[in-house]
């Protein structure tokens, strides 16, 4: 009978804490340019925020616990 076993990589936890990074920059642009009355790059900087909160989530589950299955 085959067992599983579960992997963890340290590339889901990099991953995850790059885009981290990256959204919390696109927030800090966000409200530097809003308290600035720059409406256009603060809009860009909630869509960086966004982008990299979707991405975040989308690292976590990609990199999730794998099983490898030893014979």
């Amino acid at each position: 009978m085959a067992k599983t076993a579960t992997v963890d990589t340290d590339m889901r936890t990099g991953v995850a804490m790059l885009f981290g990074v990256l959204g919390l920059i696109g927030a800090l642009v966000m409200l530097t340019m809003g308290l600035t009355e720059q409406q256009l790059l603060a809009g860009w900087g909630f869509a960086g925020a966004m982008l990299s909160g979707t991405v975040l989530i989308v690292v976590l589950h990609v990199y999730g616990s794998s099983e490898i299955i030893n014979p």
